[in-house]
């Protein structure tokens, strides 16, 4: 298996369908955003071109491909409004392998490797990140890299019939 990160600087209708195929996924859509009832977490998602240009004035966004097929995408801002602590220069981080195939073979954690290697290289020394607490898999995968849980955010998001919290973590590089 090969992996390859590339930087997204110029979206298009193929990059773009990806994206909306995964932000509309059922089994993803719960992973990756917040929902406050079943309703809004069945709500479709339209990712167009114009949205993903305008996405990159203020994430940095890199495309996953796994043997040159794009399986996912991972992405960084800095100084979010969201940032449970606003430190000066925090990054804070996205991920989503949103082809199946490319799921449960270490694509995530050579992925955070990668982006935090380009956090680095913009001179930033922490980053933060949210991960849903039904999501044990991430959260597991978090703590092996390293972050540390700073915060709990309680019924953030819904999902299999109830709230849950957010788990804030963080890592200095």
């Amino acid at each position: 298996m090969t992996l390859q990160f590339v930087k997204l600087t110029e979206p298009n209708d193929t990059i773009v369908e990806a994206f909306n195929r995964w932000e509309n996924d059922p089994k993803l859509v719960p992973f990756t955003r917040p929902s406050k009832n079943q309703e809004e977490l069945e709500q479709p998602k339209e990712v167009t071109l114009e949205g993903l240009e305008k996405r990159l004035s203020d994430h940095d966004v890199f495309l996953i491909y796994q043997d040159d097929k794009l399986i996912g995408e991972m992405n960084y801002m800095v100084n979010p409004s969201h940032l449970y602590k606003n430190d000066e220069k925090t990054a804070w981080i996205g991920i989503n392998i949103g082809e199946q195939e490319g799921r449960g073979k270490g694509v995530g954690y050579d992925a955070i490797l990668y982006i935090e290697e380009q956090i680095k290289n913009a001179g930033i020394n922490r980053v933060e990140l949210g991960v849903f607490e039904f999501n044990e898999q991430a959260h597991k995968l978090y703590q092996k890299l390293g972050y540390k849980e700073i915060t709990r955010i309680s019924d953030l998001t819904y999902w299999d019939g109830k709230m849950w919290c957010d788990i804030r973590m963080e890592k200095y590089l």
